[in-house]
């Protein structure tokens, strides 16, 4: 078979690989997605669409599918590990933005995105069962080598430049970075899915308890799941621990494991370990980052999403800066003129993500949006509290709620139109 030549290649049919696909083919620029997978497969559990994420969707047209497969976000609430209240806000539309907050199940963002690029670009666009393996360059391009689900080397594939979206562990970047290790510091994670009556206002995105002693995330995904009004409510735990391992990656977790971390959280409004006994699915996750990089572009090679920043799976950011990453990227690729080489592109790409993002990073290990129940469990020693006014005030909560969202780029200011 003979090599073909594409303007771009994007290594990862991922949320932030897709999207730039749909990105570049909304601008015109010639794209192709090479992903590992032989059958794209609604996987994983929750994610929330915060609003600078749905800025991103929507431009692409996805906003009423995606609102049509998930739930909107009515409020975000804190509460102590004793069920006590902490703190709320409206959020999305609720809030004045222009956008919701959609809370979703991953793999039907996943499924939105894929479908969407196979109707548009065409199905030869989109090249499943393609592992990435290797990659040379040479002044005038990149070729590519790829493997099948077996093993069996596919023919190469040339490219002008290559765009790596092949997520946390992505294999390109391990060929710039090779001694990398993720970054561990003694939190693990457990994602689960639990058919369950509605929370609350049922469209309330909750965080209760802080990791030194036990979080808990929780959200509706999928509303009216049975006849008896059950909604499909997605939970994450965390806790750190002294001298824990690291959990493996996308294993099915257990609930002996998670059960006993929380079995005291029953609270008028909630029982928590109702919630974890009865999931229909358990993942089990580590808490990992890695530490930001100096270098995102190297020749015709460029990194977008997890693969360039990974970061902790706090505040729903992750998917949010790979959409960012994506749109950015296809402004800057469809700005070369016709003729001119697309490397710069790549560099001026990656001189305004990197900054922004780094920040993201390290804002999300040092003070991330769940720092207001960090902050209360400070000033409490994790006890119980009359009322939260006599602990910290609401404005002083609000301050901490906002610096956030500044940082991660979706304060109300950033997203008016």
């Amino acid at each position: 078979m003979t090599e073909h030549t594409h303007s771009v290649a994007i290594v990862g049919g991922g949320v932030g690989g897709l999207a730039l696909a749909l990105h570049l083919h909304q601008r015109g620029v010639d794209c192709d997605v090479f992903e590992a997978v032989a059958e794209v497969r609604e996987l994983g559990v929750g994610i929330t669409l915060l609003p600078h994420a749905m800025r991103e969707l929507a431009v692409l047209g996805l906003q009423p599918a995606l609102e049509a497969a998930g739930i909107e976000n009515l409020e975000s609430a804190f509460f102590n590990r004793h069920g006590q209240f902490i703190y709320s806000e409206l959020r999305g539309r609720h809030a004045g933005y222009p956008v919701p907050e959609i809370g979703i199940h991953r793999g039907k963002l996943h499924k939105i995105l894929f479908d969407a690029a196979v109707q548009r670009l065409g199905t030869e666009r989109i090249h499943t069962g393609h592992r990435f393996v290797g990659v040379t360059q040479s002044d005038a391009g990149v070729s590519l080598q790829f493997t099948d689900p077996q093993g069996h080397n596919l023919p190469p594939v040339s490219s002008r430049v290559v765009v790596a979206a092949d997520g946390v562990n992505s294999a390109v970047r391990r060929i710039f970075y090779p001694d990398e290790k993720v970054v561990f510091t003694g939190i693990n994670t457990w994602r689960g899915v639990t058919r369950f009556a509605p929370i609350l206002s049922g469209k309330t995105y909750m965080r209760i308890g802080s990791i030194e002693t036990g979080k808990m995330v929780i959200y509706p995904i999928v509303d009216q799941i049975d006849e008896q009004g059950r909604q499909l409510v997605n939970w994450m735990a965390e806790i750190r621990r002294e001298g824990l391992t690291q959990n493996d990656w996308n294993r099915a977790g257990r609930v002996e494991d998670v059960l006993p971390l929380f079995k005291d959280w029953k609270f008028d409004w909630l029982d928590v370990p109702e919630l974890i006994a009865n999931a229909e699915s358990i993942l089990e996750y580590p808490m990992v980052d890695k530490d930001p990089i100096p270098q995102w572009t190297f020749g015709r090679v460029t990194l977008l999403g997890d693969a360039a920043h990974p970061m902790y799976p706090r505040g729903s950011n992750g998917s949010a800066q790979a959409l960012v990453d994506a749109r950015t990227l296809a402004d800057e690729l469809a700005a070369t003129a016709p003729g001119e080489d697309p490397l710069q592109a790549l560099h001026r790409y990656e001189a305004v993500r990197r900054p922004l993002t780094s920040k993201v990073v390290l804002t999300n290990r040092s003070t991330p949006p769940d720092f207001i129940n960090i902050k209360v469990d400070e000033l409490t020693q994790g006890q119980p509290f009359r009322h939260i006014d006599d602990v910290i005030s609401q404005a002083e909560l609000r301050k901490i709620s906002d610096d956030y969202k500044k940082i991660a780029g979706f304060s109300l200011e950033a997203l008016k139109p």
